[in-house]
């Protein structure tokens, strides 16, 4: 784009003149316009840039995703000793524990008690919208045990315990999986938690 040039300086019998008034402001105007239409520019890129930022990794969406898993499981134990609160005893140092791994992969757990009233988390502001609520990682289904939080936990404790262990085992088995899918620490913590649900199906089946 061509750019309009100031017009040429009057001549005064003392000397030359400033630039005509209306010369100036005409090429303040049309710079002003190309320092705008720049800064436009400018920020479009980084704004894109910073979309780009903000746009979640796959570590990011992996670690929400386990984080989600850990709270489902979290509200699988709060339905069992809601329905079956003669279990809170033994089952709640694992509750704990799965508490805890919910906070190493970055979430947080709702305050539960043995009200049943179940769990969720909330992962990274970033990757929060792409993760799947904490329902979702554990499944629901209609209760046959009342204040068990929307799942099918068994009326027998021998049954509640085996529906947990289920749940670990299950959970367990495909943090094996996806562990392979991701880089190092992340894929060291998916194994340390992986081998703790395979303990915790253990303990809640055979252990005494």
């Amino acid at each position: 784009m061509s750019f309009p040039l100031p017009s040429r300086a009057r001549r005064t019998p003392d000397g030359p003149s400033r630039p005509r008034r209306r010369s100036v402001l005409a090429g303040a105007a049309v710079a002003g316009a190309g320092l705008l239409a720049g800064c436009s520019d400018g920020g479009s890129g980084s704004g894109s840039v910073g979309t780009a930022a903000r746009r979640p990794s796959a570590v990011e969406l992996a670690r929400a995703r386990a984080a989600s898993d850990s709270a489902g499981l979290v509200a699988r134990y709060d339905a069992v000793i809601a329905a079956h609160p003669a279990l809170a005893e033994r089952v709640g140092a694992l509750r704990e524990e799965v508490v805890r791994h919910v906070e190493a992969f970055g979430g947080e757990v709702a305050a539960a008690g043995a009200s049943g009233s179940g769990a969720a988390a909330s992962a990274a502001p970033s990757a929060a919208p792409s993760a799947p609520a904490a329902p979702s990682a554990s499944g629901s289904a209609s209760a046959s045990a009342g204040g068990s939080g929307g799942f099918d936990v068994p009326s027998d404790k021998k049954g509640a315990l085996a529906f947990l262990a289920s749940a670990e085992r299950s959970l367990a088995d495909r943090r094996g999986a996806a562990l392979l899918e991701v880089p190092g620490e992340l894929a060291r913590l998916l194994a340390s938690v992986a081998a703790a649900g395979a303990a915790h199906a253990y303990l809640l089946t055979e252990g005494d």
